[in-house]
């Protein structure tokens, strides 16, 4: 089962900018559900 080539050209650029997005919206995602949690 070897993954197709093209298959693997195409989704490398997309899990880097997936990881990239996570990377810069996780910790202003973790500071605003902090804050709601603690406004409970």
């Amino acid at each position: 089962m070897d993954i197709d080539l093209r298959a693997a050209v195409v989704l490398f650029p997309v899990a880097i900018a997936a990881g990239w997005a996570a990377f810069n919206i996780l910790p202003a995602a973790i500071k605003q559900i902090q804050g709601f949690l603690t406004n409970r």
